[in-house]
């Protein structure tokens, strides 16, 4: 095993536990198979998370999109100290309905992003599982899909980085509100539910902090 602490926080586990932060209904996790499913339909969608905060390491998701006509919708796995807080850090992949052929990369750091870019999977994100991977140190991260990166962020100095615990998120929502639906799409609705499902969800092994240590460094870097 190599002495280097940026290749430990690399090693991985299967996330066994999760949270859902709303409408549980919508949202089924099986952990003997590892497989979470999230449904978009009238009841709207649902959101889950890591029930731990993680200061770097490699997060990573077998995922397929909903299929149809998924204008309007974002589904999406990414990194946040606290969804919704107006200093959050975060880090994203984002799925835009209105075009399952591309995706979204981001990242936050208290709370001011404009660092999207917009890459080409080459397939359709609905067809099958593909396996999306954020990999984030202090230094760098870096998108990857199927095993080959599709982006990486060095870090310059001087230049603010996200630096705060967080944790692994995904939701389903309707975001046809946002940029009056430029950005992805009008909803339709018209082959709800929609589904996204999960398998081979991994977290880091060795980057775990606790409630205390993370809201700590979040008032630190706040």
């Amino acid at each position: 095993m190599s002495s280097d602490p940026h290749h430990r926080i690399h090693h991985t586990e299967t996330l066994s536990e999760i949270a859902v932060d709303y409408t549980p209904a919508a949202c089924d996790h099986h952990p003997p198979t590892g497989e979470i499913r999230v449904a978009y339909d009238d009841r709207g969608g649902a959101r889950w998370r890591s029930m731990r905060r993680f200061l770097h390491g490699t997060f990573s998701a077998q995922i397929r999109c909903p299929s149809g006509n998924t204008s309007g919708l974002n589904f999406n796995l990414y990194l946040s100290s606290l969804e919704g807080h107006k200093s959050q850090d975060e880090i994203d992949f984002e799925f835009l309905g209105k075009d399952r052929t591309i995706v979204q990369t981001n990242y936050y750091v208290s709370g001011l992003g404009n660092h999207e870019e917009h890459h080409d999977l080459g397939f359709d994100a609905s067809d099958d599982f593909h396996e999306y991977v954020i990999k984030w140190t202090d230094r760098e991260i870096e998108w990857l899909i199927d095993g080959r990166m599709v982006r990486r962020v060095e870090r310059r100095d001087g230049e603010d980085f996200p630096e705060k615990p967080m944790f692994l998120y995904s939701s389903v929502w309707d975001a046809s509100y946002i940029d009056e639906g430029r950005w992805t799409g009008v909803y339709d609705g018209s082959d709800a539910p929609y589904v996204c499902t999960y398998r081979d969800v991994r977290v880091p092994v060795w980057t775990a902090v606790t409630d205390d240590e993370a809201e700590e460094e979040v008032v630190v870097a706040s």
